[in-house]
């Protein structure tokens, strides 16, 4: 089977095509941080906009990248939430008008499995069950995964995610936009010596998140400096390793309290350096697996969502013709693969 994936979540335009047999086929990302930087941030409507007018040549790219012809896409894939309203219902749109064309079914995919399952398209994929963080601009999760649809969340963030946190801090440094590439690479420069930054919410039981006082110790720290490069860089330091220890701290509590020895991380944090050496670094020592996407897979785009998809169809879950879309959209209302469905799925 052909799937077409298509995501419109956010600022990337991101169409591919995942074969049953041979893997991914074909990829391809439209990036629209150009177009938000200069505003600090995403704007819902550009964005729309820019989807409109970059989807579809993106998906004849992306068949031609192929070798196929539109008349072998046996499934289309797309995003249909978590995410920005007007973004999400274009991708719906599109997906849900071609795959009537074509006479195939289509599924919407929750933006957030995308990110869990894109480690699952690597050579050595990891197998069920495992623990997976997921951290993604609006998302910072802990999730015991036994399948497919089946997620028991161990904890989240209750006021600002990581990725967030990220681009407010970059933003309040003055550095521009996107956050998290920008703080990892001025934090290069720092002094790690000089400032030591809470690590949120580490010093009692539990495996939720909250970076927002963080977010604000930051913010006092800045205000007392001289505000030179070398200030912003021993503060970007500081941040990111108050960040990252925090992150590490709590999938060794998730890991040790489900009793589980693999661990998947997901999601475009998922791609700063700092945390995958400390996160490979605990897994040496503590003798556990850690898993991630490649770096081009870290951040939104649409080969996660064409793998995603094509586990749901090959299993028979299919969708009315109907064009919908979920701002929001809680992970643990998905519906399971069951057993049989995968394994059905597995010979086809």
């Amino acid at each position: 089977m052909h799937i077409l994936g298509i995501e419109t979540s956010c600022d990337e335009t991101g169409v591919a095509i995942y074969h049953t047999q041979k893997g991914l086929l074909a990829h391809r990302l439209y990036s629209q941080i150009r177009t938000h930087a200069e505003y600090g941030g995403v704007v819902p409507e550009l964005a729309s906009r820019d989807h409109i007018k970059k989807l579809v040549p993106l998906i004849r790219q992306v068949i031609a990248d192929a070798n196929i012809s539109k008349r072998q896409i046996d499934g289309v894939a797309y995003t249909a939430g978590p995410g920005l309203v007007g973004a999400l219902l274009v991708g719906a749109a599109v997906a849900r008008s071609l795959a009537w064309t074509l006479g195939v079914p289509s599924i919407g995919v929750h933006h957030m499995e995308g990110h869990l399952l894109a480690p699952l398209m690597e050579p050595d994929p990891p197998r069920f069950p495992f623990v997976a963080l997921l951290v993604s601009g609006g998302h910072t999760q802990l999730i015991e995964v036994e399948g497919i649809g089946h997620y028991r969340i161990l904890g989240e963030s209750l006021d600002d995610a990581a990725g967030e946190a990220f681009d407010k801090t970059a933003k309040m440094l003055d550095l521009g936009y996107p956050g998290g590439p920008a703080i990892a690479e001025l934090a290069e420069e720092g002094d790690v010596q000089r400032f030591e930054f809470p690590r949120p919410m580490t010093d009692r039981p539990g495996l939720d998140f909250s970076f927002s006082g963080l977010k604000t110790h930051t913010l006092l720290t800045f205000a007392s400096t001289a505000k030179t490069r070398q200030d912003k860089a021993d503060i970007a330091k500081a941040f990111q390793e108050a960040v990252v220890d925090t992150l590490v701290i709590k999938c060794r509590r998730a890991l040790k309290k489900t009793r589980l020895t693999r661990l998947v991380v997901a999601g475009g944090v998922s791609a700063n350096r700092s945390m995958r050496d400390k996160l490979r670094r605990m897994a040496r020592e503590e003798s556990f697996q850690v898993y991630f996407p490649r770096l081009e897979f870290c951040g939104d785009n649409g080969a996660m969502i064409a793998f995603a998809g094509c586990q749901r169809l090959l299993a028979g879950q299919t969708e009315p013709p109907e064009i919908s879309a979920f701002p929001r959209w809680p992970l643990s209302t998905l519906a399971p693969i069951t057993l049989e469905q995968d394994s059905a799925a597995r010979e086809s």
